[in-house]
């Protein structure tokens, strides 16, 4: 599943920070941000879900229900370990801050 990472700006503006894609595991092969790239502040991940149920046959009417999931989320402390996993379905999703 491709996936983009931004940064929230006070106004509201996304600044890309990283694209990537998940591994069969549904994981990125490395974080999104790195112990020198971590910062606190806002930040989004959107998910693009409608192409990766689509490739799996999951769409059958042709028309997703979901077809980005935004997630955002802040960084209060950038010494902390920041897990932030989605677990979807065609039809539904949900988050949490892992550990």
């Amino acid at each position: 599943m491709r996936l983009t990472l931004s940064k929230v700006s006070d106004d509201g503006e996304l600044t890309t920070v990283k694209n990537a894609v998940t591994n069969s595991d549904g994981r990125t092969d490395e974080p999104l941000l790195g112990a020198d790239e971590i910062a606190t502040g806002t930040y989004e991940i959107r998910f693009e879900v409608a192409p990766y149920f689509a490739a799996r046959g999951d769409t059958p009417d042709g028309v997703p229900f979901l077809g980005v999931v935004p997630v955002r989320f802040a960084i209060a402390d950038a010494s902390a370990g920041y897990h932030v996993p989605l677990l979807v379905s065609p039809w539904s999703y949900s988050t949490y801050r892992g550990s």
